[in-house]
Formats: C-alpha cells, sequence, structure tokens
C-alpha cells in the first residue's frame, strides 16, 4: 500500500508539472486530423476518412493504418484478379510500371535475377503459411540477423490498453460506446441521460461512480479524479506515462480506436459553441477510464519485434518468389543475402498492390482519354435545340442525359445539385429547415414555402393530427403499462399493412402514399424570394434584388448556359426513393446535404423567370428571351423518372418544347431503366418496369439501387468532350468552356466546390469496398439505429461510418464498385492548369500525394497527365 501510495504521489507531482507546458485544445485539434466528422444518417453526408491526412502520400497513410491498426486500403489480390479478368487491367500497363520501379530502384542485384523475383511476385500469388512459420525458414533468419541491419519503419503508438490483453481494450470500447450513446441520443431513448446539459464528461463525472458495471474498486479509483475535462486528460496522459512527445501521436490511436462516435463528437463540436469541447471531453472520459481499468497492471511492457522475426517473410519470399532452396540460400555469401533481403523489402505486398492500383487506373484514364478524342465535331442539324435541362453533376444523371439527348433536340448541362444556392430551406408548415447545400458551405439564405392563410390552416391541422399519432404511438411503446395494451389497439391495423407491404409492395406503397397525399391537401405553396425578417437562426429570409441577380449570373456561368438560350431552360434537382432504408439520404443528392435537390431546382427557376433579375442581368452581357420559360423538375434516380415540380407559363415556343419533351420521357425512362435494371443483381424480371417500382417500395429490399457504385471520372468540359459516349454512369460531369472563364475563377470553384464532394463521395466508395470492417457499415439485414444518429452492429459496435456491403458488392465474394481513386479530366489550355495548381495549394497536394489523379484535354484535343505516378 505504501508503495501505491509513493507511486500516485509521484505521478501527481508529475502532472502538476506538465499542466503548465501543455495546451489541450491544441493537442485535441491536431489529433483529429486523423478522423473525420460525422454527420447524422438523415443528413448523411459523404466524406472519406482521410481527409485530414492529405499532406501525406496515399501509399504513406497505407502504410500507417496496416502497421497501427492492420487495416489495409489497398485492394485485396482477388479483386485485382477479377479486375484482370473482366479487362479492366492492361496487362502492358503493368509491365510497363514494373519495369519503371526497377529503374527508379537500383539494386545490386544482377538484373534479370531482380527482375525474375518482383515478377513473380507481383503475380500477388501469397507465400504458402507453412514456409512462413517452417523451422527451417526461421533457423535461416537467425543466421542472417547477425548481418543485417534491423527493419528502421515508423513505430506507431498504441493504446496501453491493448497491450493489456483484447479483452481490456474491448471492455474500455464497450464503456465508451455505452456513455457515448447516453449523451448523443437524439429521438429513441425514454429518458434523457441526467447532467446532459453541463456537458459530456461533466454528466459522466457524476455518474459512472455510481455504473453498477463497473466493480467497486473500478469506481473508487476516480473518486478523487478532476472535475475538469483538462486537467481529467493531463492526469490520465501522466499517469498512463505518456511523454510530451508521444501525447499527440496516442490521442490519435485513442481516436482511431472508435472513428465512428469519434467523429460524430467531432461533428458535434464544429455545430455549436455549447459544445465545441466536446472531443476534448470524449478523450477525456476514454483515457480516464482506461488509466481506471489498466491500473492495477500498470506498468505495462510492451512486446518488441525481434530482428529475425522480421526477417523471416523477407526470406520466406525468395524461397517462394526467387525459386530459391534453403541450402541454396545459405550458399549465397553475406552481401548477396542482404541484396536480396533488400530487394524483398522494398519491393514488399503493398508495393506490388500499389503498382496493381496504379495500373488498373491508367487503364481506364486511357478508355476515357479514347472516348474523348473519338468525339465527332458536333454537326449542324436541321432543327433548333428546343429544350436545355440542367442536372447534378452525379453519375447517375450521366445515362439519363445521354437517353434523354438521343430522344430529341435537346441539350443538357451538368453542374453542382444545389445550383450555387447558398440557403437552408424550410417546407410549408415545418418549424425545421435543413441546409440545402454541401457540407463544406454554411447557409447565407432561408427560403420558406407559404400558402394563403385559409388554405394553409387546414393543412397544418393535419400535419399536427398526424405528429401527435406518432408521438403518442412512441410514447405508448415506452411506456410499461400502455406498451402491454398497445399489441392490442394497434395489432390489426399493423398486421395488414405488413401483410399488403411484404405481398404487394409496389401497389401498397403507391396506395399509402396517395391516401397520405389526399388526408393532408398540401396547398400550392409558394417561396419566400424577397426578403423578409431575420429568422431565429440570424439568417435572413429571402434575398435583396442584388442577391437574386448575383446568384442567377453565378449558376448560369457556372453550367454554362450565359447566351444562345432554347425556349424551355429546365432546372433539374434529383432524389431517390425507398422504404425502411437508414440509408436513404444517401441516394439522394450529396451537394444538398443528403436530401432532394427539388427545392434549389424551384428556387432558381422561379429566380430565372424574375423580369427584373433579367433586366439586371443584361448589363453583364447575359440577354434571357421574352420567350424563354424556365422550369424545375426533379429526377427520381430509382424510378429513372423525370417529375414536374414548377411550371410557369409557358409561351408557345416554350409550350412546344414542354410538349415534345414529355412524348420523349417515357421511352427515355424504359432505356435508362433498362440499363440500370441489368446492372443490379438478376432474380428473373418478367416486367422491368414493375420490377424497378418494386424497388422504391419494397421495404425487405436492402438495395433499391447502386446510388454511386464504380464512380471513378470527374470530366470538366464542354459536352462536346462526351455527348453520345457510353460513360457507364461512372462519370461526374460538370459543363464548362474555358473561353468563358479568363481569369480561372469558375474554374476554382468547380474544383474547390463540386470537385471536393465529388472526391468525398469516390474516397468513401472506395474506403467501405476495400476495407469493409473498418470503413464500411456491414449488413443491412443486421444493422441496428442507434441513437438517432447512425447504425451500428448489434448493440455494443462502433457507430458506422461509410456505406453498407450492399452498396458496393455484388455477393461475399464479388465487388461491383470498382476502387479507384477519382481522375479529375479538365478541358482548358495547359497554362489554365498551371494557374490552378499554382493557386490552389490543397488541390496541388491532393494530386502530388496521389488522392486524386489529374489529366487535361487542351484546344488541340491534347491529353496530358498531371499526375506523376512510378512510370512518368
Amino acid at each position: 500500500m505504501k508503495v501505491a501510495a509513493t507511486l500516485s504521489k509521484q505521478l501527481i507531482f508529475k502532472y502538476e508539472h506538465q499542466a503548465d507546458d501543455l495546451n489541450m485544445d491544441e493537442l485535441v485539434q491536431a489529433a483529429a486530423r486523423v478522423i473525420a466528422p460525422l454527420w447524422p444518417i438523415e443528413t448523411f453526408a459523404a466524406r472519406h476518412p482521410w481527409m485530414g491526412l492529405e499532406e501525406q502520400t496515399f501509399e504513406q497513410t497505407a502504410r500507417r493504418l496496416k502497421q497501427q491498426l492492420l487495416v489495409d486500403i489497398y485492394p485485396k489480390p482477388s479483386i485485382f484478379r477479377s479486375a484482370k479478368q473482366r479487362g479492366e487491367i492492361d496487362e502492358a500497363m503493368l509491365e510497363k510500371k514494373l519495369m519503371y520501379w526497377l529503374d527508379s530502384h537500383p539494386s545490386d542485384l544482377p538484373r534479370e535475377t531482380a527482375e525474375a523475383f518482383c515478377k513473380a511476385a507481383l503475380k500477388l500469388d501469397e507465400i504458402p503459411e507453412e514456409l512462413m512459420s517452417s523451422p527451417h525458414v526461421k533457423k535461416l533468419a537467425k543466421q542472417a540477423s547477425s548481418g543485417v541491419k534491423a527493419d528502421r519503419e515508423t513505430s506507431f503508438i498504441k493504446p496501453l490498453s491493448v497491450f493489456a490483453g483484447q479483452k481490456t481494450a474491448h471492455l474500455l470500447d464497450h464503456h465508451v460506446i455505452k456513455w457515448c450513446k447516453l449523451y448523443l441520443d437524439e429521438s429513441q431513448s425514454a429518458w434523457r441521460l441526467p447532467h446532459r446539459e453541463k456537458g459530456f464528461y461533466s454528466a459522466w463525472r457524476r455518474l459512472v461512480e455510481h455504473d453498477p458495471a463497473l466493480s467497486r474498486a473500478e469506481r473508487q479509483r476516480l473518486n478523487r479524479w478532476p472535475e475538469e475535462p483538462r486537467d481529467a486528460l493531463k492526469r490520465a496522459l501522466a499517469a498512463l506515462d505518456i511523454s510530451n512527445g508521444d501525447m499527440q501521436d496516442y490521442l490519435e490511436a485513442h481516436l482511431l480506436s472508435l472513428p465512428g462516435w469519434a467523429g460524430m463528437m467531432l461533428w458535434r463540436s464544429r455545430q455549436s459553441r455549447d459544445e465545441e469541447e466536446l472531443l476534448l471531453e470524449y478523450l477525456a472520459v476514454r483515457l480516464s477510464m482506461e488509466w481506471m481499468l489498466i491500473e492495477p497492471h500498470l506498468p505495462l511492457s510492451k512486446p518488441k519485434l525481434e530482428k529475425e522475426r522480421q526477417l523471416v517473410p523477407l526470406i520466406a519470399a525468395w524461397l517462394h518468389w526467387g525459386d530459391l532452396t534453403p541450402d541454396e540460400w545459405l550458399e549465397l555469401s553475406p552481401a548477396e543475402q542482404k541484396a536480396r533481403l533488400t530487394l524483398a523489402r522494398r519491393f514488399d505486398g503493398m508495393t506490388c498492390r500499389r503498382l496493381w492500383l496504379e495500373a488498373w487506373e491508367q487503364t481506364y484514364a486511357a478508355e476515357i482519354k479514347k472516348v474523348t478524342a473519338n468525339q465527332p465535331a458536333a454537326a449542324e442539324t436541321s432543327e433548333p435545340v428546343l429544350a436545355q435541362l440542367a442536372f447534378c453533376i452525379d453519375v447517375r444523371s450521366e445515362p439519363f442525359r445521354r437517353a434523354l439527348e438521343k430522344s430529341g433536340p435537346f441539350e443538357t448541362y451538368g453542374t453542382a445539385g444545389f445550383f450555387n444556392l447558398a440557403i437552408e430551406t424550410c417546407e410549408l408548415g415545418s418549424k425545421h429547415s435543413h441546409s440545402s447545400l454541401p457540407v463544406i458551405l454554411k447557409p447565407q439564405h432561408r427560403v420558406k414555402e407559404t400558402a394563403e392563410e385559409s388554405s394553409f390552416k387546414s393543412y397544418q391541422e393535419h400535419q399536427k393530427a398526424a405528429a401527435s399519432l406518432s408521438s403518442a404511438f412512441k410514447t405508448m411503446k415506452q411506456n410499461l403499462l400502455a406498451g402491454m395494451l398497445l399489441p392490442e389497439v394497434s395489432g390489426p391495423w399493423l398486421s395488414l399493412q405488413m401483410a399488403a407491404r411484404s405481398l404487394a409492395p409496389r401497389k401498397a406503397g403507391e396506395a399509402f402514399r396517395k391516401a397520405r397525399k389526399t388526408w393532408l391537401k398540401k396547398p400550392q405553396a409558394k417561396l419566400s424570394l424577397d426578403r423578409m425578417e431575420t429568422s431565429e437562426t440570424g439568417i435572413p429570409v429571402g434575398f435583396t434584388e442584388e442577391e437574386k441577380t448575383a446568384y442567377v449570373r453565378q449558376a448560369l456561368q457556372m453550367m454554362g448556359i450565359t447566351d444562345r438560350f432554347a425556349p424551355l431552360v429546365v432546372i433539374c434537382g434529383h432524389s431517390s426513393r425507398s422504404t425502411n432504408n437508414p440509408y436513404a439520404s444517401a441516394l439522394d443528392c450529396g451537394a444538398c446535404g443528403g436530401a432532394s435537390g427539388a427545392f434549389n431546382a424551384r428556387v432558381l427557376a422561379a429566380l430565372c423567370n424574375l423580369p427584373s433579375v433579367r433586366q439586371r442581368l443584361r448589363s453583364d452581357g447575359i440577354f434571357i428571351p421574352d420567350d424563354t420559360a424556365f422550369a424545375a423538375a426533379e429526377h427520381m434516380t430509382t424510378l429513372d423518372e423525370l417529375h414536374w415540380l414548377y411550371v410557369p407559363e409557358l409561351s408557345e415556343k416554350a409550350q412546344k418544347a414542354f410538349d415534345r419533351m414529355n412524348s420523349a420521357l417515357p421511352d427515355v425512362s424504359r432505356t435508362v431503366g433498362a440499363e440500370r435494371l441489368a446492372e443490379l443483381p438478376q432474380f428473373g424480371y418478367k416486367n422491368p418496369r414493375n420490377e424497378i417500382e418494386r424497388f422504391a417500395e419494397d421495404w425487405s429490399e436492402v438495395r433499391p439501387e447502386w446510388g454511386l457504385a464504380r464512380n471513378a471520372s470527374f470530366i470538366i468540359g464542354t459536352r462536346r468532350l462526351t455527348r453520345g459516349a457510353d460513360l457507364e454512369g461512372r462519370a461526374f460531369l460538370h459543363s464548362y468552356d474555358w473561353r468563358n472563364d479568363q481569369d480561372g475563377s469558375i474554374l476554382s470553384g468547380i474544383i474547390s466546390g463540386p470537385g471536393t464532394v465529388a472526391q468525398w463521395i469516390n474516397l468513401q466508395y472506395y474506403a467501405s469496398t476495400v476495407a469493409p470492417h473498418y470503413y464500411g457499415s456491414g449488413n443491412k439485414a443486421t444493422q441496428t439505429v442507434t441513437s438517432g444518429l447512425g447504425v451500428m452492429q448489434g448493440n455494443a459496435s462502433d457507430l458506422l461510418t461509410g456505406l453498407p456491403w450492399q452498396s458496393v458488392m455484388l455477393s461475399d465474394q464479388e465487388i461491383y464498385h470498382a476502387p479507384l481513386r477519382l481522375l479529375v479530366v479538365i478541358e482548358a489550355p495547359r497554362e489554365h492548369i498551371e494557374r490552378l495548381l499554382e493557386q490552389d495549394h490543397g488541390f496541388r497536394k491532393k494530386i502530388e500525394n496521389t488522392w486524386i489523379l489529374l489529366a487535361s484535354i487542351d484546344p488541340h484535343g491534347n491529353w496530358e497527365n498531371w499526375t506523376k505516378q512510378n512510370d512518368e
């Protein structure tokens, strides 16, 4: 006891002297780079998990994750083999990359020896386990270790609870998950966490001493623990004997232990000043509990990797791929052995798979180069363009645009689905608003739906009745006595609903939706476009006349529609429809914060029709003809349909275009639907149209659509580059004409806005495919929606951050999404690209560190690669 007391006093003394030297806030913010903020699933926002690590190369990040977490972010060998069998990887490209690597990494071995070894290793044939564990190989490693330097890989810090045993590490995670669920819960629990209003750490500190899941001794260890989270974090770091130089790495290791819950804490900390210290409080709770659990076992010994154990896989590689026997290895001189071990260390499995990935990416880039080079010049047509349609850059728009252009005299354009409107939207009768723009931006205006008082009152009453019924049902479920009566009361109705949705999901879904719409009787709503009062959040409602014009001007310039206006211009938002799907918002518009782009489309179309806006635009050289009308529509991606949202009074020419388009849309829907249905797992569709509608309504359907799976490129240029080309729904298409952007501001805006969103989407699909156990969200059938925030597997897992298995995989063995990093193709002169890279440091770093790939097409059609991979 005296020894323990002495040690305790020493730790407190150490803690007190370290406290003045540490800035916990800066330390936590620096450590937060290893995780990404996680938005609630109801407003699912794509983000890639390595956004804070882009100052490092992709390979450096891959090696760190492999060594520290055993998480591999390069595709598995089986994925590469399947891609090669499908013809997606050019073997000549892979051979070329290997030759370049050998030229760039000179060896003391004869060229033919090194080349033969690397070619054998590049086949991705795994070393047999019996060879790795062979006593002969271990003996060879022991004999060689005396003359070979040990591997000097970076040693990454891990939480001490890991060294106390996996049981302790899992127990720590279990406790932290429990407290996170209690604190963050928004809608599911019947009782709120006591003292929640005082903050996460304070609530935990007051309650943990009464936690029955802890032993009495464990609770007593925290009796005199600090009341403030900063002090607690400092004391825990000191008690765990973490040096000042290792503190950031140690905090990073803990954030990576549960990146989902930590990511949610990070997101919440950025939403309001009341919770800006939430991530620090999370770490204070986690490290305090870690010390509490492992204190009896301190100090812990950490296993060291012996030199001979490092050499075993290297020698085994030469016996397997170098076709050597143990006797032949012993006959080699020490210098020859060292040269072979050095080559095996450099050309390891990760290097092999890096070359495969680059070959796969460049094979795809070669296909895009071929497609864009083979586009014929625009042909003169006798029929003038009747309609121009602006779609979101979403990859699901590409097949629809292609089919629509083939169906008649229509032009399509691509732009970000929020149409450059920095708004939050508020639907009729709702007290809640939604930020309808990319999550990297903040809304500057609120737009509300309004209606006449007489019709609005009835609608509001019906809305309140529906909300009251839902609230009463939830309250009864959570009440002990009422919950016993609830099955008797609701059973017959819910049984009928279940039977209808299960046996006839398509017809039942349509009937329920129509019944709700008929009962609510939503009146014709108007939009609050004119500047009104300031909302309770401090954001003004509506726009001034100057703001209206500025938003329309910017939107038209970003779309590339500033002259040659057709009689009808359609602004097309997009959304998806699915039932019983926690990931429904992941299928909506990523540029609109995980919601439909319909509201933004209506706002922009209405602004474009205002005479005052058109008059002001003329001073900028943008002349919109009086007989040109702007309409709004919504592309329903699950149904491959275009639904009209807002159609103003049309001129004779615009009416002709409207009628022509309406006659073409059914065939367009059938064409695109058949193309998309062919990509979904086949079950023998008798009626394709009915099956498409079933996908949207069946509450047992785990894959209503593929979403943005197989996305691979972001093409910024005129439609001439890709018009008529079948890009297989894999390309984000953004309209851009460099001739109208002499200062480069439009291109810069595309890269920083839509380009960033596209990259986040791309790498989220990538991560969910290559490391589904860590970055994905598992099987939809076994997910649990928790705290109204997200999903878990079971009741005590991390808050899952990525996409479910059904979004990226065809089966347990076969992937659907191709894990390629985003290829950005820009149609512009070389000097424009150079200017962009010089001005945008962040974008240049992404290119240099191979987080994205860049190519350009100059006005003469010449293709240039800007990503200097290892064969250039």
